[in-house]
């Protein structure tokens, strides 16, 4: 399965029985067949037809707009899961604070052990930045075993914030000095670095919105992240743990210079990728979606199972009751 990324102005697109037609200026430039697809990202002067979305929709595949300087995502989902009984247990379970306190303890300490081992692979790798990669990771460490003590989820974020911090003093020892990288920022990334890793993040958690959705829970319910409006927060809970294979992906990138700090511009805005450099990082990260989605697979089956658990067991009590 593949993404489709769409970067081009002018381009309009249509369908044609089961392949998409790209059009430019009237004239057929190109067919893309529709079923190997799993998503489709639209960036820049893009036009497409209801016909072709409503097909997108029927095949499962979902549409992300990228739109503005900053490629901010609008999702257009495709046809939702039928069981409506697996919403609800979400619903239920996302208002029950010891439940939601379990799957946040949890998500944090997996990120933190996905850091830590990643930086054991870097420390061997990197002998310049093995000072600062061991105090990160020993920071980190006692950060993880303080994960059970916090009862309740704003103080959980209070020690994550602080294992961000010390995470991103190690990774800083790790990154070409030429991005100028110095701590993670954001809205707007203020160096190339930075800019990767917002759009990694981007993608990762638009895949996990629309496969959610796709998997019959609402994105925007969650349980670390609680509500907010506009924010598909159980999306942002299940990216907690995936972050550091998306630092991961950004670091080849730039070790490989499949992008270099002149693939960037700066303005009020913040740090911006160019538009030749947005093709060399879509055709890197279809390269890389395979780890990516195995990612995103795993943390909704987890979650599936944490919730279909609680399903069983106050179904049997029901019937225990009954009888």
């Amino acid at each position: 399965m593949t993404s489709l990324f769409i970067d081009r102005r002018g381009v309009e697109l249509e369908l044609d029985g089961e392949a998409i037609v790209f059009r430019e200026s009237g004239e057929r430039i190109g067919t893309v067949p529709m079923a190997p697809l799993t998503r489709v990202f639209l960036r820049g002067d893009v036009r497409l037809s209801a016909a072709l979305l409503g097909k997108l929709g029927e095949a499962g595949v979902g549409v992300v707009v990228l739109s503005g300087r900053q490629g901010k995502p609008s999702l257009l989902l495709a046809r939702p899961h039928n069981d409506a009984a697996r919403r609800v247990e979400q619903i239920k379970r996302s208002l029950d604070e010891g439940f939601s306190l379990q799957i946040a303890r949890d998500l944090i300490e997996r990120k933190l052990t996905s850091q830590i081992e990643w930086f054991e692979d870097l420390r061997g790798e990197n002998p310049h930045g093995r000072y600062e990669l061991t105090r990160a990771m020993k920071l980190l460490e006692e950060h993880r075993a303080r994960i059970p003590e916090h009862q309740s989820a704003g103080a959980l974020r209070g020690l994550e914030g602080s294992a961000a911090a010390r995470y991103f003093d190690g990774l800083k020892s790790v990154v070409p000095e030429s991005l100028k990288f110095s701590a993670r920022n954001r809205r707007p990334p203020r160096d190339p670095f930075n800019a990767v890793l917002s759009l990694s993040y981007t993608l990762i958690h638009a895949e996990l919105a629309i496969a959610l959705y796709g998997s019959g829970f609402d994105p925007y319910v969650g349980f670390y992240h609680r509500l907010d409006f506009g924010r598909e927060s159980l999306a942002s809970d299940l990216l907690e743990p995936l972050r550091p294979l998306a630092d991961h992906f950004a670091l080849r990138l730039f070790r490989k210079e499949t992008l270099t700090k002149d693939d960037f511009s700066h303005n009020e805005s913040g740090c911006l990728l160019g538009k030749a450099g947005r093709a060399r990082y879509y055709a890197a990260y279809e390269e890389a979606s395979e780890s990516l989605r195995t990612g995103v697979n795993e943390e909704i089956e987890r979650l599936t199972e944490r919730l279909g658990t609680v399903t069983d067991a106050r179904r049997s009590d029901e019937r225990t009751e009954a009888a």
